[in-house]
């Protein structure tokens, strides 16, 4: 091995270590969403790979497991979420049955209840896209034929392209005592000590995501695990859109080149996060004209 060959080895293996590190677990790499996505598109997407064959964990484009199908879905939109029918079942919104819309994804039990172990992607008008083990390939179903085997769904994203104006009053105000709701969880927790790797099974103490995972499930929403999963679910808003319970996603220094997400935090209006760090642990902090806003990568709203 020549000196230059060891030295670029050298220094792979230090970059690796370095972004362990500093992420805690690394579920999904961090993906950019678009701001707006036509969930008739993931309808269109989803429709035109019937027929496509079934095998177990392919991921297209000319076979598909039955996650991989909807992993794919989106990918082309620009979306990643999951790759595996558990961490599908956690991601983006719970949903139900009456509320489903085109680009949700729907998971279903063969007994009808407990854990999911098949899914597919509802695509309107009773219908729904999967790759079926059964059959040998990704077919279309009449979702009222699988009724009495569904056990849940999720919302990725919200439907840009329908006429929401006769609902927005309401949806504006439930989304406000959601978001008020998200906040005064986190302050019940105020004061309790950061720790790194936190279980999210304690409240005694928290890092970053352990935190916003707590408080966002107290309020009824799941989230993923780290901060990194975490940015990939939910509807990206841009900074001078915030609003209360909006998500905000920060790389290590402001300095950083990279836009490796290392933290997040809740916006709690009026110019303050809500989040967990360090010597002060859950605590308030401004944000505009600080560094925490120089640290932002992306913001994220999940309510």
């Amino acid at each position: 091995m020549t000196k230059r060959d060891w030295v670029m080895k050298s220094t792979v293996a230090v970059m690796l270590s370095t972004s362990l590190l500093m992420g805690g677990q690394v579920g999904y790499a961090a993906a950019s969403t678009p701001k707006s996505v036509d969930v008739t598109e993931i309808a269109k997407d989803a429709k035109q790979l019937v027929g496509k064959a079934y095998k177990f964990q392919a991921d297209g484009p000319n076979a598909f497991g039955s996650a991989n199908l909807a992993t794919y879905v989106y990918k082309q939109a620009g979306i990643k979420i999951g790759s595996t029918i558990s961490a599908l079942y956690k991601t983006g919104q719970k949903v139900a049955q009456k509320d489903l819309q085109a680009g949700d994804l729907v998971f279903f039990a063969s007994s009808g209840k407990g854990s999911p172990n098949f899914m597919g992607i509802y695509i309107g008008n009773n219908q729904f896209v999967y790759s079926s083990q059964g059959e040998g390939g990704v077919v279309l179903k009449k979702f009222s034929e699988y009724e009495k085997k569904f056990v849940g769904a999720r919302r990725v994203i919200e439907d840009a392209s329908s006429d929401k104006s006769d609902s927005s009053n309401k949806s504006e105000s439930s989304s406000s005592a959601i978001a008020n709701k998200v906040i005064a969880n986190g302050e019940k927790y105020m004061g309790t000590k950061y720790k790194f790797g936190s279980s999210k099974n304690t409240t005694k103490t928290f890092d970053c995501s352990s935190f916003t995972q707590r408080v966002f499930k107290e309020a009824g929403i799941t989230l993923p695990r780290d901060s990194r999963q975490q940015s990939t679910v939910g509807k990206t808003v841009s900074k001078k859109d915030l609003q209360k319970g909006d998500l905000i996603f920060m790389k290590s220094s402001a300095k950083n080149a990279s836009d490796r997400i290392t933290h997040v935090a809740i916006y709690a209006g009026d110019g303050k996060i809500l989040h967990t760090y360090g010597s002060p642990g859950v605590t308030y902090s401004k944000f505009f004209g600080t560094n925490w806003e120089k640290r932002v990568v992306k913001i994220k709203r999940v309510i």
